[in-house]
């Protein structure tokens, strides 16, 4: 699933362009269009290099932090999974305060700073090794400890962070304006692609061998993987991590880089912080865009924070292990690209005000009623046994009346929240006055990182209250709620009126 770049338009020099995406493991995450086709093979060699790397880094989020490996170590490694759940919410509030102290103010010196690609080669460079040694973490002693993977997994997700920035900075540099859009759809096309290959692969290679007797599935698992000794889900960290390797080498070989601009990292930094604090002022006298950001910032916590604990939740009540969640991850990718368009027809039909409240409000629900489902009990009232109830078919997943109404709330989930993030960017456009637009997305993509720590910590002081993972979502249902509400306070982004059609004498 692509990453939202918080709606910051591309290959501009504003504030927007430099703050870049808020991204961390619950990442926003939305459906991006197709991007024009007779564009993508005009464009030039250095903007396919551009394009590539966010298509061999983003899968990191997809495939690591929501679906397979995060998951994986809150309940196999840390054996609790109330208390994993408990530390990957510690982990992401800490990344999510560092985040929130630095990423604004780099974004903003972004700019000034000249060359991006020396700072993306260290950051890379950093990242790698840490991705591909989640192949050492396992159970027990003899595998790496919890506290060094939480530090690795923070430090991995403060990184990509950076590298988005950076990465994002250096889009006008690769394609002319005209392009630029199709650069950028065109970056999560391959995102998409490359993310649900990754996850099918995985599946026929490593998981269903032995578990069907298809005749395209192997017999056995390639390489000797064991199931038993979790290799499938550690060995997506080297997957990662030599495709990174691999996909980046062309932005640093074809893509031209920002000229020198001889200004320090400390006045840089300075004047990153002023333009902040002027873009800040352009709230005076814009009551409804005031009360829109700050009720963004609510919900999108939520929403992030349902995002990036959704396969945590699967796995630990659920007890799905890596076959399931690899299916649940393909098909809620697919879901979400169904949710852009159904973001953009109620947009349409609604106007983006009303289709915010509404998606809030579905995403709210698809919570409600996640909380509700165990393999024992439907929706909170209706007890399950399974031993008393025959499978509802022979595969070798989802078989049970309770999982497959789970994942149908998960379709909920995905189709709501990727809406919701496409019709707040619209809302933002039918909001803001004209001519201070880029200011205002500047305000946007800040208010995706202000707080990016509140749903975490949320989930995290929940979870450890009572104990249980239900109790951290029902933080997120709160997160939903407020925002919800201040969206009732929001004024404009009507329906605009339907031009009549006319027709000739």
């Amino acid at each position: 699933m692509p990453v939202d770049t918080n709606g910051a338009p591309p290959g501009g020099g504003t504030l927007s362009d430099a703050l870049g995406p808020g991204l961390d493991p619950g990442s926003e995450v939305i459906a991006a269009g197709p991007p024009d086709l007779g564009g993508i093979f005009r464009l030039p060699r250095a903007a396919w290099a551009w394009a590539l790397f966010q298509g061999v880094r983003d899968p990191y989020v997809v495939v690591v932090s929501i679906y397979i490996f995060a998951p994986y170590f809150a309940t196999t490694v840390v054996g609790d999974p109330v208390r994993g759940q408990q530390i990957v919410a510690n982990i992401a509030t800490l990344q999510g305060v560092i985040l929130s102290l630095t990423a604004p103010l780099l974004g903003a010196a972004v700019n000034r700073l000249g060359p991006r690609k020396p700072g993306l080669a260290v950051c890379v460079g950093l990242m790698i090794p840490m991705i591909a040694a989640l192949w050492f973490v396992q159970p027990g002693p003899g595998g790496m400890s919890v506290l060094t993977t939480s530090v690795m997994l923070g430090a991995i997700a403060v990184l990509l962070v950076y590298t988005d920035l950076l990465h994002n900075a250096l889009l006008s540099q690769v394609a002319p304006p005209q392009q630029a859009p199709v650069a950028s759809g065109l970056a999560y096309s391959l995102l998409n692609a490359i993310s649900t290959a990754i996850l099918v692969a995985v599946l026929w290679a490593f998981v269903l061998p032995g578990k069907v007797h298809w005749p395209f599935i192997p017999a056995a698992p390639l390489f000797g993987l064991s199931v038993a000794a979790h290799e499938p889900e550690r060995i997506v960290g080297p997957i990662i991590a030599l495709l990174l390797a691999l996909g980046s080498a062309p932005l640093f070989l074809l893509a031209p880089d920002a000229a020198r601009t001889g200004v320090k990292l400390r006045d840089a930094l300075v004047e990153g912080a002023r333009e902040l604090a002027s873009t800040v002022k352009v709230l005076r006298g814009e009551r409804n865009v005031t009360l829109f950001l700050a009720s963004r910032m609510v919900y999108t916590d939520g929403k992030t924070a349902l995002l990036a604990f959704s396969g945590l939740y699967a796995k630990g009540v659920m007890h799905w292990h890596v076959l399931e969640m690899l299916a649940f991850g393909i098909l809620l990718s697919i879901f979400a690209v169904l949710g852009g368009f159904v973001g953009a027809g109620l947009d349409l039909l609604l106007g983006p005000r009303r289709a915010v409240m509404l998606e809030v409000g579905g995403s709210l629900l698809c919570v409600v009623a996640a909380t509700g489902m165990s393999p024992h009990a439907i929706f909170y009232v209706i007890p399950w046994d399974s031993a008393a109830h025959p499978d509802l078919w022979g595969g070798p997943m989802f078989r049970t009346l309770p999982e497959v109404l789970y994942l149908c709330v998960g379709f909920g989930t995905a189709i709501f929240v990727t809406a919701a993030y496409s019709s707040s960017r619209m809302l933002l456009v039918r909001l803001a006055p004209a001519d201070k637009l880029g200011s205002f997305f500047g305000l946007y993509a800040l208010s995706g990182t202000a707080t990016m720590w509140l749903g975490s910590l949320m989930v995290g002081l929940f979870t450890a209250l009572w104990h249980t993972q239900q109790a951290g979502f029902a933080a997120i249902a709160g997160l939903l709620t407020l925002g919800g509400l201040g969206m009732t306070f929001v004024r404009g982004g009507d329906p605009l009126p339907r031009t009549p059609r006319t027709t000739d004498g």
